[in-house]
C-alpha cells in the first residue's frame, strides 16, 4: 500500500503536466494569431494615414479653386470684363483706340 499513492502523484502530476503544456500552446497560438492581426492592423492604419494625407491635399486645392472661383465671380460683375468680352468676341473697340488693318 505504499506504493499506491507515490503512482498516484506521478500519474496525477503528469496529467497536469499535460494540462499545462496543453494551456501554454493554445495561449501561445492565440498570442501568434494576435500578433498577426495586429501586424495588419499597423499596416492598415498606415494605408488610412495615406490617403488622411492626400484628403488633405485635394481639400487644399479645393479651397484654392473655390477662391479663384470667387475671384472670377467677381471679375465677372465688373465693366473690365464686359469690355474685354466685348473686344474679345464681338471685335469691338473704344471710340479712342486707334485700329491697324493689316494689308493683304
Amino acid at each position: 500500500m505504499g506504493r499506491k499513492p507515490a503512482v498516484r502523484r506521478k500519474s496525477m502530476l503528469y496529467r497536469h503536466k499535460k494540462s499545462v503544456m496543453i494551456i501554454c500552446a493554445v495561449l501561445g497560438l492565440l498570442m501568434g494569431v494576435l500578433g498577426a492581426g495586429s501586424v495588419r492592423l499597423y499596416a492598415r492604419i498606415e494605408s488610412y494615414k495615406q490617403q488622411e494625407a492626400e484628403l488633405r491635399l485635394q481639400i487644399e486645392a479645393a479651397k484654392k479653386r473655390a477662391e479663384e472661383i470667387k475671384a472670377y465671380e467677381e471679375y465677372v460683375k465688373t465693366d473690365e470684363y464686359v469690355k474685354d468680352v466685348a473686344e474679345e468676341k464681338l471685335g469691338l473697340v473704344d471710340p479712342d483706340d486707334i485700329v491697324f488693318i493689316p494689308q493683304q
